[in-house]
């Protein structure tokens, strides 16, 4: 028998916007496809993608931005 298969998890990284904490996503793709999984997998309300005005990451978020 090989050696088994470790499951990889990426830590989930956060930041405080106003009052609460938001997840972080690296690039505006993996917060995109983070809103499809949600919307589809769970049936999250349609969600927004946008870049965190504290730092070079990004955000969703249910409310749409102007």
């Amino acid at each position: 028998m090989g050696k088994s298969k470790k499951l990889r998890e990426k830590a989930v990284k956060y930041c405080w916007v106003g009052e609460g904490k938001k997840v972080i996503y690296d690039t505006e793709e993996e917060a995109e496809a983070a809103a499809l999984v949600a919307q589809y997998d769970y049936g999250a309300p349609e969600l927004t993608v946008y870049r965190c005005p504290y730092g070079k990451h990004y955000h969703l978020s249910s409310k749409e931005r102007v």
